[in-house]
């Protein structure tokens, strides 16, 4: 399998900045089931199993490893560890990335209790409420702060990475205080739109769209299923089938942070 330069080599970086973000949320996905799979013992995958396992067609999964410089063997597959480690580099794992929750509600307090984070590399340092009731209070371990003291705690912390869970009333000036603490990139499961300056990476994580995505689906196989009955018998009708996309090839779209960017170094809404 070829060697995979260093990161931080001129070579890696152009390949980094060549992958499409598609790609990029799809090689998070191999990086699951890679691990799950190096937790039990594997050693060698095929494309084939990997890509059932990941949901996503062989040849889109061997096109995304190919960025990483990674063909596999013939006959032998990928080696899983070896995997696991390419993209863990090209997602930037290599290091830690400290994470400060804005909201202890029950989304806020679940996320900050979530013991799957530290492991991924994403340890969260810092919390931060504005009820008084819950300020100084450990949560996981950990006091929470108030809302005033994010960009001062962010910057000690050197916290990079904002999880907002407030009311979506709050969430722009939570998002600015982030801003002013240092954080580089925010993941929002307010619903609302955020204004950022044009270097800040924004995902938005809206639970009540991905549930209408879903009746979606819902519905139209309701409408196929009953097409089908309704076309049952009658000759050169056979019942209507839509490929249907998971969300595992191109992403849903509703989490890309980019609905609407500016251009140059001004704010950007996302």
């Amino acid at each position: 399998m070829p060697a995979v330069p260093a990161v931080g080599g001129e070579d890696t970086v152009v390949r980094v900045k060549s992958i499409p973000e598609a790609a990029v949320a799809r090689l998070a996905v191999y990086l699951r089931v890679l691990s799950g799979m190096a937790e039990q013992g594997l050693t060698t995958v095929a494309s084939e199993t990997l890509s059932a396992a990941a949901g996503v067609n062989s040849a889109k999964l061997r096109k995304d490893l190919s960025y990483l410089g990674s063909y596999g063997t013939r006959g032998v597959g990928y080696e899983v560890r070896v995997l696991v480690s390419q993209i863990e580099r090209i997602l930037g794992l290599t290091r830690q990335h400290k994470v400060a929750v804005v909201g202890i509600g029950n989304l806020g307090h679940a996320l900050a209790n979530y013991g799957g984070f530290p492991g991924r590399g994403f340890p969260v340092e810092a919390l931060f409420d504005l009820d008084p009731d819950l300020v100084g209070v450990p949560v996981g371990g950990l006091p929470v702060s108030h809302l005033e003291d994010i960009p001062r705690v962010c910057a000690e912390r050197q916290i990079s990475i904002g999880i907002i869970a407030t009311p979506p009333t709050a969430a722009q000036s939570v998002c600015d205080r982030l801003v002013a603490g240092g954080v580089q990139c925010i993941l929002n499961f307010a619903p609302v739109v955020l204004q950022v300056p044009a270097h800040i990476e924004v995902r938005k994580v809206d639970l009540a769209v991905e549930l209408q995505i879903l009746s979606f689906h819902v519905a139209r196989r309701a409408d196929d299923a009953e097409a089908a009955r309704e076309n049952q018998g009658k000759a050169g009708l056979p019942g209507p089938g839509r490929p249907v996309d998971n969300g595992n090839g191109t992403g849903n779209g509703t989490g890309n942070g980019r609905e609407a960017a500016g251009g140059g170094h001004g704010m950007v809404v996302r």
